[in-house]
């Protein structure tokens, strides 16, 4: 991949809002090392991050299990920033990041773990995503997906898109979402979920990086913009996300 000639990102909410988030997902850094730790990965094992962010997840897990990766992202700043926590935690020898879309993305050499945690648009749902990473897969390795799901049902439409989704039928319930994996022929082999705790820190570290951001920037054009999402945020999550959106990581291994 060109990386030089590459010049797509993410929407610019998402750039200022998690700038000071390295989990771009409602996990902590001790749901992230309960997920390494549960996955029983040998050193070396090789992975593949889809959706990689600011590389929080192959880097800890480089440092604390020895494995090696490659992580892909769209966004140029997420992917500076996990270059230089690779350099900070002392295994920029052991993973690799690269700006570009992963949308398509096969590794050139097969990997034990092939994961996309959070961004299964990638490959337009759960079903596509999880035949993109099987193709980057050898023979008995896992993947990881990580997926929200209804904690309840929203009462209407309208509820459910001021949880973020366009629709009701986005998301599943946690049972279903489950059972759509074994539907697929795939063994769940390991979930780690996130804990109301963990997703208001995901969220909530938003309000503080977007206030600060405005004082510094209260004439950028993207202002306005950055200023709405700031005022409707935290009401908007209070009032629907805690109760309706939960969250987690799947592990699985083909039947």
């Amino acid at each position: 991949m060109n990386e030089g000639a590459f010049r797509v990102d993410i929407p610019r909410i998402f750039t200022v809002s998690e700038s000071a988030h390295r989990i771009h997902n409602p996990f902590s850094a001790e749901k992230l090392a309960t997920l390494g730790a549960a996955l029983r990965m040998a050193p070396g094992t090789r992975v593949l991050d889809l959706g990689s962010g600011s590389g929080e997840m192959l880097c800890t897990w480089a440092r604390d299990h020895g494995i090696s990766g490659t992580g892909i992202d769209m966004s140029p700043l997420f992917t500076e920033q996990a270059q230089l926590r690779a350099r900070e935690l002392g295994v920029a020898d052991q993973v690799t990041f690269v700006h570009g879309d992963a949308a398509g993305y096969v590794a050139d050499e097969k990997v034990g773990l092939a994961a996309c945690v959070g961004a299964t648009w990638i490959g337009g749902g759960v079903r596509g995503t999880i035949e993109l990473l099987t193709r980057s897969l050898q023979d008995g390795g896992c993947i990881l997906i990580g997926e929200p799901y209804w904690l309840q049902l929203p009462p209407s439409e309208e509820v459910a898109q001021e949880c973020r989704a366009h629709a009701i039928s986005d998301f599943l319930l946690l049972p279903d979402l489950v059972a759509s994996f074994g539907a697929l022929n795939y063994d769940v082999v390991e979930m780690v979920l996130a804990s109301q705790d963990s997703w208001d820190r995901y969220e909530a570290a938003k309000w503080l990086t977007m206030r600060q951001w405005l004082d510094a920037n209260p004439d950028d054009d993207f202002a306005a913009e950055v200023r709405a999402e700031l005022t409707s945020s935290p009401e908007r999550y209070a009032r629907y996300g805690r109760d309706y959106l939960g969250w987690g990581v799947f592990a699985l291994m083909a039947r």
